[in-house]
């Protein structure tokens, strides 16, 4: 199965399904309730509630006073990172809003890295053997997650645009001449949603990709091995040698699509609440 289905170790699998018709959003008939990947990011957001907070503690130094407010080692990372997002991410685009909006996306990154992050964990190898279901896998790497985090971010930019903007946020959908709405309105609510559907599909995309090929490498050694012992050991030396430079790539790409999906959502979010009309119409006539 593994050889003839690189596909089966990066999609869903279902442990707990219902009956139900809800027309495109079940077609098959059917309202997953538990799944790995379910599984995983629950895993993930245990992680982030309980073990990072300890983890925290137990990196402060012990002492009395201002002593125990001093990070070091895992504490001091994980604070370098908040104010690296805060200087360099959310105060450029969020502006006097910063403080608002923080804590939010502090919780993207840390929620999307350790969600790539336990997708790197050979989880999805071990349960099978040992508890007869499949559980593991990158969460991310199903469109269903990476959709349900840019519906997310999209409802922080529309409410929190209505609620601080008012007129201003409802005037940037006809930034044209009146009698131009009726084209230039649908364009911008197209540009809004195409916002969140870039979100998901980057995020998601670039997730599977790296475990897709992963398994297809794996794939050629047990092809390799059905055929010949040797076939398989000749194709195994390359295929893991490959793996290993794959893997440390998706180390890497973990970090990185967790950045880009916080600064794209940083930046979505400010073009919402931010607003510069006047500053541009006084540069405009200077």
């Amino acid at each position: 199965m593994s050889g003839t289905n690189p596909l089966e170790h990066v999609v869903q699998h279902p442990i707990k399904e219902i009956p139900l018709d809800a027309g495109l959003l079940t077609p098959e008939g059917v309202v997953t309730l538990m799944s790995d990947h379910i599984a995983m990011t629950i895993l993930a957001g245990l992680v982030l509630c309980l073990l990072l907070p300890l983890a925290l503690r137990r990196s402060r130094k012990s002492g009395e006073g201002v002593d125990r407010l001093v990070t070091t080692g895992f504490a001091g990372a994980i604070e370098a990172i908040c104010e690296y997002l805060r200087k360099e991410v959310a105060e450029p685009t969020l502006g006097e809003h910063t403080d608002r909006f923080i804590k939010y996306v502090w919780s993207l990154f840390f929620f999307v890295l350790t969600i790539n992050l336990l997708g790197m964990l050979p989880i999805g190898v071990i349960t099978p053997l040992a508890f007869g279901v499949h559980i593991g896998g990158t969460a991310t790497g199903n469109i269903w997650v990476t959709g349900t985090l840019a519906v997310m971010t999209l409802l922080m930019m529309v409410i929190n645009g209505l609620r601080l903007g008012k007129v201003e946020y409802l005037k940037h959908f006809c930034p044209g001449p009146w009698w131009m709405a009726p084209i230039l309105v649908p364009v911008e609510i197209a540009g809004l949603l195409a916002k969140a559907f870039a979100l998901a599909v980057r995020l998601f995309a670039n997730m599977l990709a790296g475990h897709l090929i992963l398994a297809v490498l794996l794939g050629f050694i047990l092809s390799a091995g059905s055929v010949s012992t040797g076939a398989g050991l000749g194709v195994a030396i390359p295929a893991v040698l490959g793996s290993v430079g794959i893997s440390l790539l998706e180390l890497f790409v973990a970090f990185l699509q967790a950045f880009i999906f916080t600064f794209l959502t940083t930046l979505f979010i400010g073009m919402s609440v931010v607003f510069h009309h006047d500053d541009h119409e006084e540069a405009t006539a200077h």
